[in-house]
């Protein structure tokens, strides 16, 4: 199966989250944060009001809380609307 974005919609699949600091603590998982840099897998195409402004493979910075998580073969993704990505890692 593969998840296809609708209208304004973007397909991100997250980095793994930290598993220890620059100190070399480990951190529990409870402790770790939700990463806010994902890769973009697949985007909609579009609407007039939120023209998109990525391609799949582009690394992006997203707000900390938005979109929604879904999983799909045991893989995790987040689906978001293109004006909640903050920007572009380049």
């Amino acid at each position: 199966m593969t998840i296809k974005p609708l209208a304004d919609r973007v397909l991100l699949k997250s980095f793994e989250a930290e598993e220890t600091t620059k100190s070399g603590i480990i951190l529990a998982a409870s402790a770790q944060e939700k990463p806010e840099m994902s890769e973009v897998v697949a985007v909609g195409p579009g609407t007039e009001e939120n023209p998109m402004t990525v391609s799949v493979g582009d690394k992006v910075i997203i707000s900390k809380y938005s979109g929604t998580e879904v999983k799909l073969d045991g893989e995790e993704y987040t689906i978001i609307s293109v004006k909640d990505i903050l920007a572009v890692v380049e």
